[in-house]
């Protein structure tokens, strides 16, 4: 968990906010069956595979997985500069999330992406701390860091959480 008091506060805002906006059809499944922020910021560690939706210039859908890591409240993530999907974000920053563990848990995600690292100019004033993270997950030597990948932090304006047994998913008897 890297989340300070703060942005728990935050994506605590964030979560009851856009499940007070979502549909009645929504709120009569999800409802009930939520987390809170701290609650999920528990769940989400390490490498969360990410259903991840761009749009192409035609107005196209795209779905592609991509390695999740939820850090400071946000969805993080890379891919190649050369993917289509790093084409449709530089263009269209606007994407959708979804994490989901069979039917166990579902974290669905709305908001537009930052680029971290682009290739040139600034790096966002944290990318020193999240490569430094990255570079422990994926190893120093696996990528030309620099030139061959791109990692985008994905700023949440709606996300909503479907958790029906929190015990089954921390692996317990009760709930935390």
């Amino acid at each position: 968990m890297y989340e300070t008091p703060e942005e728990l506060d935050e994506l605590q805002v964030l979560l009851d906010a856009s499940l007070t906006r979502s549909t009645g059809h929504l709120r009569s499944i999800v409802s009930g069956r939520t987390l809170t922020a701290a609650q999920l910021t528990r769940l989400l560690t390490g490498m969360c595979t990410l259903a991840l939706s761009t749009v192409t210039a035609g107005g196209e859908p795209r779905i592609s997985g991509v390695d999740g890591h939820f850090l400071h409240g946000k969805w993080h993530f890379g891919t190649a500069r050369t993917a289509a999907k790093a084409r449709h974000l530089a263009a269209r920053p606007a994407t959708s999330a979804a994490h989901m563990r069979d039917q166990d848990l579902g974290v669905f995600t709305h908001g537009t992406v930052e680029t971290l690292n682009p290739a040139t100019g600034p790096h966002a004033p944290d990318w020193p701390d999240l490569l430094a993270y990255f570079k422990d997950c994926y190893g120093e030597d696996l990528f030309d860091w620099d030139n061959e990948v791109v990692f985008y932090r994905l700023h949440p304006h709606w996300m909503t959480v479907f958790a029906p047994d929190l015990a089954k998913l921390n692996g317990a008897d009760s709930p935390q």
